[in-house]
């Protein structure tokens, strides 16, 4: 039962049609062809139909798809049939045989080249060279003989005009180690003529229209296949070949077979020959023949590397042996023309068989030793003639056709022994057949004395001339009272006959038959070959190496050789496992889409299908091995799924087919069970296809529930590590860190120099705050020792670094800040003792506590006038002074009512105080010892940390121009450089002051 094909597209084996008649047999096989199913099968036979266009299914893929599965398991198609071939022979150690038969045009080559392509492909596991190389001759070997072999018909353009039988030779462990290839009757008589429509061998036309210009001239031929005489027939027709194309491809793959450039060479310079030989013309003079284009001889001459004369005397006289005399006796004109054809027909067909010869001296096994190398087995496939009958059927479709009958007969028996012999292997009882038994055909042909073949080869021996109108005397006198045979003697009524011309097996004229049968080709033709001096020429003719004066005995005719390797095949055929392929031609016309019925019907019946279906619907359409049939049907029952627990596969099988109610339709052999219905097997895939579903979703659920379960397990497995991994980074870093910072109290810089190790991103916020802590604990060491004033005076820097931190170049930290400047005597060496005074009076007075800043500065009155002021900032307020007057104090500002300071971002020492009263003080610091100092940073860190121990906010600006109000009136102050000024000063502008500093 092949699988995966719904009913849509028909039944696709024969054997399940519901009734076996003609008619269904018929629609069924219409149906399968209009949807596209160009196989199907009858059992284990293929039966195909000629698609007429190119089908993907050949590929790699589909080749896959068949390798080692059952027939029944994959769709009807040449890789089952093949497969179950090559598995007969490996696993039984069997012989086995593909025999493939049909009409000419029905797709007998082409079924045969995708079976080597199968057989090629299954092959070679482990890619040797030695099977790669004997593979690849096997295919190649095609291509040479469809070249030599084939021809355009009026029924197909590559129609096999020879049989062929192929035997693969395979090793112990199933790799092809080389092969044969059997020829039959080729039909030879295509080289000289062709009828109407039709051509000659592909290999002409491929020489004429393929070759390089320079061989053509070496072989003395035009292009033009119209000037040739034997092929200008075909030489006008148009068709779907292309011929130069087929030259190279032809070529290419003689050289890989193994010919050699003279082999090659020497083929074309025969095909050449053919050539010129048909354009040869005898004309006569009085009763002399003669060669009217004798330039042609010297040509000849040349291509088979004899002697012109030599030439010219074969072709116009016969050498004669009278006792111990011998003679040239002239032809006639008739004669010379008869020994021309015969000449340039035994010359194409003994090239043909020289290269099916050398193809198997290369192919062939070599070496081998059964006892060394173990059993060699073998797959044979036999493409032979289609069964064609014409208009005119002459001696080759005789023969052809009688090859059929015997194939047929032989189909018949085979498959009713292979019947027979399985029901009785089994141990089930075999129900008569009645069919058709084309043996009497057979026996009408080949029987002795009494056939067909015997009485003509009984006319060729008589003495004398012999006419093929005495052959149809003598057949009509022996074979009178058989049922088969007629003439129109026999049959005076029958206007199909022509009376002294045609007999009735089926419609052939005797015209032919005995020249064809005598096959006669002169000795001198022999001779003369075998003298050339060509070796691979003389090699095709080594009988032409007698004396004139020997004596031979009468050469077979040639339906004798014929009938004989008929026999010798079908005996080969016999002896092995046979499997076949029935192929079908749908039409005439090659379309892919008409499907002509009566065509179709004809070979059917021809072919005997129907028969073949009611055998094997004898008694049971379908058997299967017991595992076989419990591994595709064993889901249907719960006692044989998942597994059974029975004591043998047979009785599984009876318990599920008892379950399902089919007892009564089946019956159990040895190894089989066996089905008699195809309604059980239709059936039995229902229910099968339904749970298969069904289990497909069970399977489903459980391979995701499993995946998904994976992908926990293992999201699980990588949080954990990733959770292990950090925490291990985490505990690496704080040991490093502690390792790195292990003894920093003892190190003389409390650890700054150490290089901090690079936290892995979870820590990062981490090392911040970690640093923090290690930063304040450093800077605790640093001050931990540190007097009160020293703490006050490293508070006013933080401030100032806090605040002014990028906005001004020299903040001053570096130095220590005094911060009462005018007690110092570097800043007022003469008035230090007054200012002491007066600041001791205004302590007692005001009682502040401690003087934060004192400073020479320059400033601004309330005339909007510079002048020099001496400033005095204590904890409670801010004083000017006037220095000249032994530091007599001028005016008091309270600290409280200060809001701001501004100060410009430049290297002077501008700095404006901000009041609530809008009266803001604008001074420049000056007197600083050294010159170049900068006050600036102190004075606005001492305000700054004041200011924050009594918990208030002091506004601090960087900025130029400075904003602020004098005596409540807007105004701006402006720092500029000049180079000439040599101590800083203000001026009066437009829109306030300008701070004049010096330039250097």
């Amino acid at each position: 039962m092949a699988e995966h094909e719904s009913l849509e597209f028909g039944k696709a084996d024969f054997v399940l049609l519901d009734n076996v008649s003609l008619e269904e047999f018929m629609a069924n096989l219409k149906l399968r062809f209009e949807k596209g199913r160009i196989y199907t099968y009858i059992g284990e036979v293929v039966v195909s139909v000629n698609p007429y266009r190119a089908m993907n299914i050949y590929g790699r893929d589909t080749i896959e798809q068949y390798k080692g599965r059952e027939l029944y398991e994959r769709p009807p198609h040449l890789f089952a049939i093949a497969d179950a071939a090559y598995k007969a022979m490996k696993r039984r150690n069997k012989d086995t045989c593909i025999v493939i038969s049909g009409e000419s045009g029905a797709g007998k080559t082409e079924a045969s080249k995708y079976i080597m392509q199968y057989i090629a492909a299954i092959t070679n596991p482990s890619q040797r060279a030695e099977v790669e190389r004997v593979k690849n001759m096997l295919l190649k070997s095609n291509c040479v003989l469809e070249a030599f072999g084939n021809a355009k018909t009026n029924r197909n353009d590559n129609s096999s005009r020879f049989g062929k039988y192929m035997d693969i030779n395979f090793d112990f462990k199933g790799d092809p180690i080389g092969g044969h290839i059997n020829n039959y009757l080729l039909e030879k008589s295509r080289v000289i003529f062709q009828q109407e429509g039709e051509r000659s061998f592909h290999s002409f036309y491929q020489l004429v229209k393929g070759a390089p210009d320079a061989q053509l001239r070496s072989l003395h031929i035009q292009r033009d296949p119209t000037a040739y005489t034997y092929i200008k027939v075909g030489g006008q027709i148009k068709s779907s070949i292309n011929d130069s194309a087929d030259f190279k491809a032809v070529t290419d793959a003689m050289k890989v077979i193994g010919f050699t450039t003279e082999e090659i060479q020497t083929v074309y310079k025969i095909l050449a020959t053919i050539l010129h030989l048909g354009n040869l013309k005898f004309g006569s003079d009085g009763d002399v023949t003669l060669i009217e284009n004798s330039k042609l001889v010297s040509v000849l001459g040349d291509l088979l590397s004899t002697k012109d004369e030599n030439v010219e005397k074969a072709l116009l006289y016969r050498t004669v042996a009278t006792g111990r005399d011998v003679i040239d006796k002239q032809h006639t004109h008739q004669e010379a023309s008869y020994g021309r054809d015969a000449l340039a027909k035994a010359i194409y067909e003994r090239l043909f068989c020289w290269i099916v010869g050398r193809i198997n001296d290369i192919i062939e096994v070599k070496n081998y030793d059964a006892r060394v190398h173990g059993k060699n087995t073998v797959i044979g496939v036999l493409d032979i003639y289609g069964f064609e009958i014409f208009q005119n059927n002459s001696f080759e479709q005789f023969c052809i056709n009688y090859c059929n009958e015997k194939l047929q007969q032989l189909f018949i028996q085979l498959v009713l022994k292979q019947e027979q012999e399985e029901y009785e292997r089994e141990g089930i009882p075999w129900k008569h057949i009645d069919y058709f038994n084309n043996q009497i055909i057979v026996d009408l042909v080949e029987q002795q004395h009494k056939g067909i073949f015997a009485v003509l080869d009984e006319a060729c021996m008589n003495v004398g001339k012999v006419t093929d109108e005495m052959f149809l005397q003598a057949l009509n006198g022996k074979l009178a009272k058989h049922a088969h045979y007629t003439s129109r003697k026999l049959s005076p009524t029958d206007k199909n006959l022509e009376f002294d011309r045609d007999f009735l097996h089926s419609l052939y004229s005797v015209v032919g038959f005995i020249d064809k049968n005598k096959d006669t080709l002169f000795q001198d033709f022999k001779r003369l070959l075998y003298n050339s001096s060509n070796p691979v020429l003389k090699a095709m003719w080594p009988e032409g190496k007698l004396r004139i004066t020997e004596v031979t005995k009468r050469p077979l005719t040639a339906a004798t050789l014929f009938k004989n390797s008929m026999i010798s095949l079908v005996e080969n055929l016999a002896s092995k496992e046979p499997y076949y392929v029935r192929c079908i031609k749908p039409n005439d016309v090659k379309s892919p889409l008409l499907f002509e019925h009566e065509r179709c019907k004809h070979q059917v019946e021809y072919l005997g299908l129907l028969e073949n279906v009611r055998v094997r619907r004898a008694g049971f359409a379908n058997r299967q091995l017991y595992p076989r049939f419990l591994q595709r049907y064993k889901m249907i029952s719960e006692f044989t799924w998942p597994n059974h627990d029975l004591p043998s596969d047979k009785e599984a099988v009876k318990r599920l087919l008892q379950g399902c109610g089919f007892e009564h339709d089946v019956a159990y052999g040895k190894t089989k069970v066996f089905i008699r219905t195809p309604r059980t097997i239709f059936s039995l895939e229902e229910q099968r296809a339904e749970m298969v579903k069904r289990i497909v979703l069970f399977l489903q659920k459980v391979w995701r529930g499993t995946l998904a379960r994976k992908r926990y397990r293992r999201m699980r497995a990588a949080h954990i590590i990733i959770r292990a991994y950090r925490r291990y980074k985490v505990k690496s870093y704080i040991r490093e860190v502690n390792r790195r910072f292990k003894n920093v109290r003892g190190m003389k810089d409390h650890g700054k120099h150490v290089k901090w190790p690079t936290p892995p991103k979870v820590l990062r916020k981490f090392e911040d705050a970690l640093r923090n802590i290690y930063n304040r604990w450093w800077a605790w060491t640093l001050i931990k020792d540190l007097s009160p004033e020293q703490l006050v005076q490293i508070r006013a820097k933080v401030a100032t670094l806090e605040c002014l931190k990028g906005q001004r170049a020299d903040l001053g930290l570096q130095r220590a800040w005094e911060g009462n400047y005018l007690v110092s005597k570097k800043d007022s060496p003469g008035t230090a003792s007054s200012f002491t005074l007066v600041s001791s009076d205004l302590q007692r007075k005001d009682k502040f506590m401690r003087v934060l800043f004192s400073c020479n500065v320059r400033k601004i009155n309330r005339f909007n006038k510079a002048e020099d002021r001496a400033l005095l900032i204590t904890d409670r307020h801010l004083y000017k002074m006037d220095p000249v007057k032994q530091y007599k104090p001028m005016k008091s500002i309270p600290l409280y009512n200060v809001t701001g300071v501004s100060i410009s971002p430049g290297k002077d020492q501008l700095v404006v105080f901000h009041t609530k009263d809008n009266r803001d003080l604008i001074v420049c610091l000056q007197g600083m010892v050294p010159a170049g100092d900068s006050r600036i940073g102190e004075l606005v860190g001492t305000l700054l940390s004041h200011f924050k121990s009594e918990k208030r906010k002091l506004q601090v600006n960087t900025i130029s121009p400075i904003h602020c109000s004098m005596n409540g009136r807007k105004c701006t102050v402006v720092v500029e450089t000049k180079i000439n000024q040599s101590q800083p000063d203000f001026t009066k502008s437009r829109s306030g002051f300008i701070l004049s500093v010096p330039g250097n």
